[in-house]
């Protein structure tokens, strides 16, 4: 029997492979990401040991390398205890950005809304989601509950979408994909 947090990362996971583009092939030449199946790229895909053709990625092999590398490597199957809707925003973010850069977000924004650095440890935004970065989550979710979620969630949708812009302003040839990357992945 599957458990209800197994429920919700697979939940996550049909999201995340929805927003990709499905089980759509593409091969972009302006996409820095190249040959994709189900949102895998060849070189995500290689280097997690497939080694057939990019158009036959089975849906099953995705969804084991979007759990290893994106869910439980960063730790965010962690965060995902503490609060699905949190964990589902880093996993979408890892996948679209990388996995340091949504450890990032999550880091500076627990430390914007750290008060005055008392309510739990400052962190390093190194992107690593360990020991003291779930603590600190945990504290904050104590201190400004449900409120604190959404509050939180929209500081994280806000560092994605000006990363898409820092993105498409020292690469013009990726304003292409801006609209899509806001309107398909920031508060979604």
């Amino acid at each position: 029997m599957i458990t209800l947090p197994e429920q919700r990362i697979e939940s996550i996971l049909t999201a995340v492979i929805k927003a990709e583009g499905g089980d759509k092939y593409t091969n972009d030449p302006n996409d820095a990401g190249g040959e994709t199946r189900w949102g895998i790229t060849a070189a995500v895909a290689r280097s997690n040991g497939y080694t057939g053709p990019m158009k036959d990625l089975p849906e099953v092999t995705a969804r084991a390398i979007y759990r290893k590398k994106y869910v439980d490597d960063p730790r965010f199957s962690d965060v995902q205890a503490i609060d699905p809707s949190v964990a589902a925003e880093l996993i979408d973010t890892g996948v679209n950005m990388g996995i340091g850069i949504a450890g990032t977000f999550l880091q500076r924004a627990l430390n914007a809304f750290n008060d005055t650095g008392t309510r739990y440890a400052v962190l390093k935004p190194d992107g690593k989601v360990g020991d003291t970065t779930l603590g600190a989550l945990r504290a904050f979710v104590r201190w400004r509950g449900p409120m604190g979620i959404t509050t939180l969630l929209k500081a994280l949708n806000g560092l994605q979408a000006a990363r898409y812009i820092d993105i498409t302003e020292h690469n013009p040839s990726q304003r292409e994909y801006a609209f899509g990357w806001i309107s398909n992945r920031v508060g979604t």
